[in-house]
């Protein structure tokens, strides 16, 4: 459904975008220029995903204890210094799930330029996952596709255990 709504609002011809800027005596070819495309892709999928998170991120905000933040002011920690010292690393579990989950969703990006583009102009939206997709479907070469999609798994695990590394030294420092 975003998706559809997005190809509309990219419309070159009656696109919603392309009519606020049509006063300026601008027309910007969205999902046409090879250029942009791809742009266009990712200020979409910005919007589109960035509500699930700041959802989790508020939740992880609102459960941390109001006493940590009193006990903080009574030593006179300033509001920088109680985000540092008291949110950031009580919010660190939230955070990691975050960023871990969002790198992954940004490896399997394919309904956004499946639906929009078809991963053209010129294949300047196609990701790995399409092509995944292209050469298993549309190709019938099933090996090799499946042979992508655990090359994909492998790269998805070397950046969560990364990010897990680097959250766990940040524990122990």
């Amino acid at each position: 459904v975003v998706g559809i709504l997005w190809r509309w609002f990219y419309s070159n011809e009656f696109g919603l975008f392309n009519e606020w800027l049509r006063p300026l005596g601008v027309q910007v070819p969205w999902i046409s220029d090879p250029n942009i495309a791809m742009k266009s892709i990712a200020l979409m999928t910005l919007w589109w995903a960035v509500g699930g998170p700041m959802v989790v991120l508020l939740a992880g905000l609102q459960g941390i204890p109001a006493q940590y933040h009193e006990a903080a002011a009574l030593d006179g920690a300033t509001g920088w210094k109680t985000f540092r010292f008291v949110t950031l690393p009580l919010l660190k579990p939230v955070l990691l799930f975050v960023v871990v989950m969002n790198i992954i969703g940004s490896f399997q990006v394919f309904g956004q330029t499946f639906m929009i583009t078809r991963g053209g102009p010129e294949f300047s939206t196609r990701t790995l996952v399409q092509y995944i997709y292209e050469t298993a479907f549309n190709n019938y070469r099933m090996g090799y596709a499946a042979a992508l999609s655990w090359l994909l798994f492998v790269v998805i695990a070397f950046f969560s255990f990364i990010q897990f590394r680097l959250m766990k030294e940040h524990e122990t420092a």
